[in-house]
């Protein structure tokens, strides 16, 4: 079996080839579960039991083109309709957040929960909640498929038209706020564009409106004048800009390595030369993403001691990931109340940047917070572990054994090693298997240190 240090990755040559299983490690359930909550949010053990029964690429690729029911999407739309009907953005925060607890594609709803940090928009200030569900189904729709037309869509959306103001930029006062954000945080990074850039993009915005909650195209206020922009000059409109920009060799530099980051460690030295035989693949796909994913949640680094357990869960990781190993079900509304205590409030990003992932979810207050996060939550009759209370299912699909409990467990969620002080504590409280019991040993595991990771 190769042995890698933790302090650095294999190289880029070898990084992402396909695990495996005996070779580069073993595939096994705690494998499985590694997989499940990265590329998604987690699962229970029969699922992560059938994955370890097919090989990583299958177990890959079905977490991937995982896709919703029709009936499901339906029950979705009917509560979004709802949801947006009430004016409530609270409500709305609750529906998306089921939708990640209880989703089929859950791959998909985690990229779409990375767009909504990558293009973040908040109800702070688009507070019509239409234009805030509208804006979630588009990074659905575009989340695993090209990234031109993706951004193309973004770039016309009410929702981001308003938040950075583009929705009132005239040919006689362009607004800079849009060209800024779709070079610096969207596309290409800081450092790749100058300010004279920014403004010549911004002309080719110009006459970009929203009426009646859609985008319109007002010609008498667009700057129809040659612009020069990352050193391509035209008679350019938004649409023409975008692709210009998408066109920098920095564009799929900066997306992959970012994509790397959220889904493997975010402290990665030299990331960009790690990441070189993605971005080539990257550009030679015309900048489709479901092949690159594929290619980094069944690869050996991905699958390595070097990526295992270096991850900080965010507050949504934290609740979605145990319920979705639980099969559970919970009060949303509580819950995205919870997590946006918590620090992360769904459709309320912090700021145009989105959240700052890894270490800055973590400090003295929000340890606290996540802890009564998970406490509140196992103590809610609303709580239920496949239909069932969080005891009866313990009772139910664990063993009867209380150390071996601790170890199912300790594949099911955790990433690291659960210290044996508190694995002697957890089997202690397990013995008496009482409901109480049972419900202060989770709350006891769920949170430790150790269950921040994943």
């Amino acid at each position: 079996m190769i042995r890698m240090s933790e302090l650095s990755p294999l190289p880029a040559s070898e990084a992402w080839m396909p695990f495996r299983p005996g070779i580069d490690g073993d595939w096994n359930v705690a494998q499985a579960a590694h997989l499940y909550r990265r590329g998604g949010f987690g699962a229970p053990l029969e699922q992560l039991q059938q994955a370890v029964d097919q090989s990583p690429d299958q177990a890959v690729s079905g977490l991937i083109e995982a896709v919703e029911p029709d009936t499901y999407r339906s029950t979705m739309a009917t509560l979004a309709h709802a949801a947006a009907a009430s004016g409530d953005t609270r409500s709305l925060a609750a529906w998306w957040l089921r939708r990640i607890i209880s989703s089929p594609a859950q791959a998909q709803e985690r990229l779409v929960l990375f767009w909504h940090g990558h293009f973040a928009t908040s109800a702070e200030k688009v507070t019509d909640v239409s234009l805030m569900l509208q804006q979630n189904e588009l990074l659905r729709t575009h989340a695993m498929s090209g990234f031109e037309p993706f951004v193309q869509a973004v770039s016309q959306d009410p929702a981001m038209l308003l938040w950075l103001d583009a929705a009132a930029s005239r040919k006689a006062h362009p607004n800079e706020n849009y060209a800024r954000e779709l070079m610096e945080l969207f596309c290409l990074g800081e450092g790749k564009y100058t300010e004279q850039d920014i403004r010549e993009a911004a002309r080719c915005f110009t006459g970009w409106e929203v009426r009646r909650k859609q985008f319109r195209f007002n010609r008498f206020q667009h700057d129809n004048g040659s612009k020069t922009v990352l050193g391509v000059t035209g008679e350019f409109g938004g649409e023409d800009v975008v692709q210009v920009v998408l066109q920098q060799s920095a564009a799929a530099e900066f997306l992959i390595c970012k994509l790397v980051r959220y889904y493997l460690r975010d402290d990665i030295a030299d990331v960009v030369n790690l990441c070189q035989p993605l971005i080539r693949q990257y550009r030679d796909n015309g900048l489709v993403l479901k092949p690159i994913l594929k290619q980094i949640l069944n690869s050996r680094l991905f699958h390595s001691p070097w990526c295992v357990g270096y991850r900080v869960r965010s507050p949504i990781d934290l609740a979605a990931g145990l319920l979705r190993c639980f099969a559970g079900s919970a009060n949303t509304v509580q819950l995205s109340d919870q997590t946006k205590e918590a620090g992360q409030g769904l459709f309320f990003p912090p700021g145009v940047q989105g959240w700052d992932e890894g270490r800055a979810w973590i400090n003295t207050s929000t340890l606290l917070g996540r802890s009564n996060l998970i406490a509140e939550m196992l103590a809610d009759s609303a709580t239920r572990f496949s239909g069932q209370s969080p005891a009866d299912y313990v009772r139910d699909k664990f063993s009867d054994n209380a150390e071996t409990i601790v170890r199912q467990i300790q594949d099911l969620l955790f990433s690291r090693p659960i210290p044996g002080s508190t694995a002697a504590q957890a089997v202690e409280l397990l013995h008496r298997r009482t409901d109480q019991s049972i419900r202060e040993a989770l709350q006891l595991l769920c949170s430790i240190p150790e269950f921040q990771l994943c």
